[in-house]
């Protein structure tokens, strides 16, 4: 089967999902399937690799992991069974502290942190769908960075809705009280040649 098979303007499960043996990457929102950009850039791929390794680093040995990409989280509703998750996601990268969430097929429940670099390919709807998600499934921190404009929002869970922080930029430390004593200078995360560009 190959996804130009299927009718896009049908709803979809998880267990539909998990039978999908497609070469191009998709996620499941609301039930809708949502075609995922092509290959990232080089920027994003350098970005994304360079978040991971703080937060790898930081969490060696310790009880949270750090996913990176493709990796399915599935957030349930109704029940945890396939046939009624209608939301799958792919984080760019996710933290996940409940050991109990982690499966063979990757996280089902929230993470703890999520961090998605946008891409030139990314839908406003896309964006806001996923904004929407994340808050409503108590997803503790969500971060958006933007490469182009070299900024992490960090956006915090605050009585089940986000409260953005100040924009954070080169030469700013990021923390998270999700992980105590953890801190990353994104001049660090943003690739050099993109920082003397801007």
């Amino acid at each position: 089967m190959q996804l130009a098979d299927l009718d896009l303007n049908k709803t979809y499960t998880y267990a539909d999902y998990y039978k999908w043996k497609f070469e191009e990457r998709v996620e499941l929102i609301e039930g809708f399937i949502f075609k995922m950009s092509p290959a990232a850039n080089r920027v994003h791929q350098e970005i994304v690799g360079g978040i991971f390794r703080e937060l790898s680093n930081f969490l060696y040995k310790k009880s949270c992991k750090v996913y990176i990409a493709p990796f399915d989280v599935r957030f349930p509703r109704k029940s945890k069974d396939d046939e009624d998750i209608i939301t799958v996601l792919q984080p760019d990268l996710c933290v996940v502290c409940d050991q109990e969430k982690l499966d063979e097929r990757g996280c089902l429940g929230a993470p703890d942190l999520v961090v998605e670099v946008l891409s030139p390919g990314n839908s406003k709807k896309e964006v806001k769908n996923k904004f929407n998600i994340y808050e409503e499934s108590g997803v503790r921190e969500y971060w958006i960075v933007d490469p182009t404009h070299q900024t992490l929002q960090v956006n915090k869970l605050v009585e089940g809705k986000y409260q953005p922080q100040r924009a954070l930029t080169v030469g700013d430390i990021v923390t998270t009280d999700i992980l105590p004593g953890f801190s990353m200078d994104l001049s660090d995360i943003f690739p050099e040649e993109e920082q003397q560009a801007s």
